[in-house]
């Protein structure tokens, strides 16, 4: 295969010990990318004094597709969330994040979910500001949601089109319209419009979301594949990791017209950042639907078979997944899988 021009961003914390094992692990499948490495995140902001560089931004524009290890997020004050800031440069408005059972004997057996978040709209975006009174200056707090009849529509035929191309067999469409009328009433006013022309070809429900929450540890089974506004998608994502196993084994992808940025959802966990102990399981995952993206569905295929494989056959696990194997353990083991004939 070709190799593909992308943009690699090691991350913050534990992203540079896995951004290393990914990569050597994608070498041994082919090197399908040639990497242009960048920084962002506090280490950018410590070389250049800019969590998000131009030069980064730059290559993501050349390249229009990047795999990024995770990114610290100062909590309150401090900078504007990089992978926010990066969703809105290149219009990303399709946040992808599967969730299946890797591991038998959790809580739950054969999860298999995929939930579309919307990722450009809604209450997270971060329109606020605040009020001052008596001489507080943050006395009042506001902050406004913004939902288009366009990006609800865009991000519904992605999620339909989804599950078509993938065989899936039903969409969710999962808000608060009962309360949010207008807010999240047009999202769900415009995904049921958009049913219509699936309509023989995939199922359609909706839930209220606090539902949805609830039904998700109750019986999960009965979710194929789930569309949602941005903040009930940021929530509901990480619940639905937490059905198999947690954020370790959590891939997101960020999709956009141009471009299209692959990550490894948790943080960047600096308490054990250089003890090699770091699980690169969510980041090689995210690999493998960068692949899918571009067109590379076999060595995806047999990427996702050779982490299988490892974690429940030769039972190579890291801490967080109830073993004791180290990050390069865990890497050497699937590097065994891949090149196994």
């Amino acid at each position: 295969m070709e190799p593909i021009a992308a943009t690699l961003v090691p991350g913050d914390g534990i992203g540079p010990e896995i951004t290393d094992a990914v990569v050597e692990i994608l070498d041994v499948l082919g090197k399908p990318f040639i990497w242009h490495i960048q920084q962002g995140g506090i280490s950018a902001a410590k070389e250049s004094g800019d969590p998000l560089p131009p030069a980064l931004l730059a290559s993501i524009r050349r390249t229009r597709l990047a795999l990024k290890g995770p990114l610290t997020t100062p909590v309150g004050g401090g900078f504007r969330s990089v992978n926010v800031r990066l969703r809105e440069e290149f219009k990303l408005y399709a946040n992808l994040r599967p969730a299946r059972t890797l591991l038998a004997g959790g809580r739950y057996e054969d999860i298999d979910i995929v939930l579309v978040r919307e990722n450009l709209e809604g209450l997270y975006v971060g329109f606020e500001h605040f009020i001052p009174i008596d001489g507080d200056p943050h006395a009042v707090a506001i902050s406004s949601g913004v939902n288009t009849r366009a990006g609800s529509r865009r991000i519904a035929e992605f999620a339909f089109d989804y599950a078509v191309k993938h065989g899936r067999k039903k969409v969710t469409i999962v808000h608060k319209a009962n309360v949010l009328k207008a807010l999240t009433g047009i999202f769900l006013e415009t995904a049921l419009d958009v049913a219509k022309k699936y309509e023989g070809r995939i199922a359609v429900d909706d839930r209220i979301v606090d539902a949805c929450a609830m039904q998700l540890v109750l019986k999960p089974w009965q979710f194929d594949v789930i569309v949602t506004t941005n903040l009930f998608g940021d929530i509901l994502s990480d619940e639905i990791a937490g059905l198999v196993g947690g954020l370790g084994m959590a891939p997101g992808a960020n999709i956009g017209v141009d471009a299209a940025i692959f990550e490894a959802v948790h943080g960047s966990a600096p308490d054990i950042a250089g003890k090699g102990v770091a699980n690169p399981l969510a980041l090689l995952l995210a690999a493998a639907l960068m692949l899918d993206h571009v067109g590379h569905g076999d060595e995806a295929t047999r990427l996702r078979s050779a982490i299988d494989g490892t974690l429940r056959d030769d039972k190579v696990r890291t801490g967080d997944l109830g073993g004791s194997a180290s990050t390069q353990d865990i890497t050497q083991a699937i590097v065994r899988r891949i090149t196994r004939r």
